[in-house]
């Protein structure tokens, strides 16, 4: 399995290290409810250097992306990041990521960590004009920092004005720590926060540098099951859980980021006859009635009738419930409607309520 450049670090911080997509990450450090509500309150440090990148460039690079992507990047300034699906013909989704525009013929493509081998292949299939890329993960690390705090700490560790960063921009050369670094304001878990790139042998120092300044406002480290609860709440997708080959971009609420006005796009046909024709079925967020945790996979029925299943599904520390997201019925995804999910073999009572379930506190 792959280590990040941090894994010695999360092993000195008595990080609990569990596979994640061929990664041997940190799950939790000191308690996934602590850190989860440390992020809400002050501020968490993500080690996420397992996320793939790839650089896209050449005089047709933006071409070539405006027709691989669901998203329109035809007006982007550039430093701006721009999220989109990159889909397969029939309307599935290869993967979700985040695009960033350096200039009309530079982008960076930041992809999910499991994803990014597939990412690459489809990729290259695809490649058509004067246009190259790259596969630069390993030479990259990227931290997260989360929470309201987050642009408070980090400006400690630069000289940079954090504030000249706006919602989904970046700025290619930020000192941070000492270190030359890209840093955006994008974020995973429904509160301010920064993402911080450089190579990948910089990022111990990094790391550590701003634990220490940030230690005293509160900052901790962060593993992925916080990471998870958090962006459960806001009801941010997850690539196998809420989208996937099986699950399209309109079906998980995400018809804002696939722009059918475009001239052409892989998968725009099969994408725009379901739109005309009405979805079957989309993601509806619910609460648990009856005891129990809903878990991804989990069947939901009406009557003992199969009409969706969990997405996602956890304890909730912020709002102390259990909740779940779900791709049901399109019927039943009326806020107040009424259904059972399976857990260990028992129908217990859930109720259909609105996404997300926490109010994102980006800063626009």
């Amino acid at each position: 399995m792959k280590k990040t450049p941090l894994y010695e670090n999360h092993l000195a911080l008595n990080g609990k290290m569990i596979e994640f997509g061929g990664w041997l990450l940190p799950v939790e450090y000191t308690g996934i409810i602590e850190e989860h509500r440390q992020v809400r309150e002050a501020a968490g440090l993500f080690d996420v250097s397992h996320m793939g990148e790839i650089l896209v460039r050449g005089k047709d690079a933006g071409a070539f992306l405006q027709q691989i992507l669901t998203n329109d990047l035809s007006k982007a300034p550039d430093g701006k990041v721009i999220y989109s699906p990159m889909c397969y013909e029939g309307g599935g989704v290869v993967d979700d990521l985040l695009v960033y525009k350096y200039r009309d013929d530079h982008y960076l493509l930041v992809v999910n960590a499991a994803n990014t081998g597939k990412d690459f292949d489809w990729i290259k299939d695809h490649l058509s004009g004067d246009v190259d890329a790259v596969n630069v993960s390993d030479s990259w690390a990227q931290l997260a920092i989360q929470g309201p705090l987050a642009e408070e700490i980090l400006q400690k560790g630069t000289d940079f004005s954090l504030k000249d960063i706006r919602f989904y921009t970046f700025f290619p050369e930020v000192t941070v720590c000492g270190v030359q670094a890209m840093v955006s304001r994008t974020g995973y878990t429904g509160e301010d926060g920064f993402e911080i790139y450089m190579p990948a042998d910089k990022a111990p120092k990094v790391w550590e540098s701003l634990l220490e300044v940030g230690r005293p406002k509160g900052l901790m480290p962060v593993g992925l099951g916080a990471r998870d609860t958090l962006r459960f709440e806001a009801a941010l997708p997850l690539y196998g859980h809420e989208l996937s080959a099986d699950i399209n971009p309109l079906e998980a609420g995400l018809s804002a980021f696939v722009k059918l006005d475009k001239d052409s796009f892989i998968g725009k046909e099969a994408l725009q006859i379901q739109y005309n024709q009405g979805l079957t079925r989309r993601l509806a967020g619910f609460e648990m009635v009856g005891r129990g945790i809903p878990r991804s996979g989990y069947e939901i029925v009406d009557n003992g009738n199969p009409i969706g299943f969990v997405t996602s599904g956890s304890f909730s520390p912020s709002l102390g419930k259990n909740l779940g997201l779900a791709m049901i019925d399109s019927r039943y995804c009326l806020p107040g409607t009424e259904f059972d999910v399976i857990i260990r073999n028992k129908a217990v009572r859930a109720r259909v309520t609105e996404i997300p379930f926490y109010r994102k506190k980006y800063r626009k």
